[in-house]
């Protein structure tokens, strides 16, 4: 308590303090899902085949590591770079989009039929880009067969289970909240900061990833050894999109969308939609 007769200064509540903070955010993540959202075709294409290139760079990484060392922790530290490389040259993640662009959707600056047709676009150039990389890394790198094998198997049967599900919801909701970390900044080096911790917490954890783990499992599939086939791979696509969905839409982008409601409503009532 002051001893100057009440003179102190007043300590606004930390609610009052954090609120302008939310809607600048908010703010922010309108507008870049604007952006996001109305980006032409062949932009978007590009973008997104080179994201899956980005973690096929990650994967490298992983598998180098792998097999040199057995440290599957150690290896997922290797992997971040894919991340990294994600975040600085700005490339389109399919499950990148479960806050940004939604967000934009909700504020009615964009339409759910550019939504569908932004995550199916981005899927499909990430996948593209990611078995364009785990093809060159089987060819150039003999090495890593067995360790390619071993990981994109481990998905490939996982099957349709709660474990599964749960592990590919997680996935979603790990990705989405690096997407929120890192709009809640401007400062480079903590976003890179998220990136590298985030994607170690999702490879360490082997949680069940659309579009990484479907990189794994191209790999394996292209040495030829694989005990398991493309169908096992597309079933397991459909069944980690669903979760990675669930995850990010649910327990991330959803809940804290009821943080600022009020700011939702008053976007909505002003009727811009894209």
């Amino acid at each position: 308590m002051s001893g100057d007769g009440g003179s102190g200064d007043v300590v606004a509540p930390k609610g009052a303090r954090e609120e302008p903070e939310l809607e600048e955010t908010y703010e922010r993540l309108v507008d870049e899902g604007h952006e996001r959202l109305d980006r032409p075709l062949l932009a978007l294409v590009a973008t997104a085949f080179l994201g899956g290139i980005d973690v096929g760079v990650g994967v490298l990484a992983f598998l180098v590591v792998q097999a040199e060392t057995g440290n599957h922790l150690l290896a997922s530290v290797a992997f971040t770079i894919g991340f990294v490389a994600l975040l600085l040259a700005n490339s389109e993640l399919f499950t990148e989009n479960f806050l940004v662009p939604v967000i934009a959707v909700v504020a009615k600056v964009g339409t759910f039929t550019q939504l569908v047709r932004l995550w199916g676009v981005s899927l499909a150039a990430n996948l593209a880009g990611g078995f364009v990389m785990a093809g060159m890394i089987v060819v150039a790198l003999p090495d890593v067969h067995e360790v390619a094998v071993e990981s994109g198997s481990h998905f490939a049967h996982l099957g349709v289970s709660w474990r599964s599900f749960f592990l590919a919801v997680l996935a979603g909701a790990v990705i989405t909240l690096l997407t929120r970390m890192q709009n809640a900044t401007e400062s480079q080096g903590v976003q890179v900061v998220a990136a590298v911790l985030m994607s170690f917490v999702l490879v360490g954890a082997q949680l069940f990833h659309s579009v990484l783990d479907s990189i794994l499992m191209f790999a394996g599939l292209l040495t030829g050894d694989a005990d398991y086939g493309y169908l096992d791979w597309l079933g397991a696509l459909g069944w980690s999109a669903f979760g990675n969905l669930v995850g990010g839409l649910v327990l991330v982008t959803g809940i804290r969308l009821l943080r600022i409601s009020h700011r939702v409503a008053e976007s909505r009532d002003e009727g811009q939609t894209g």
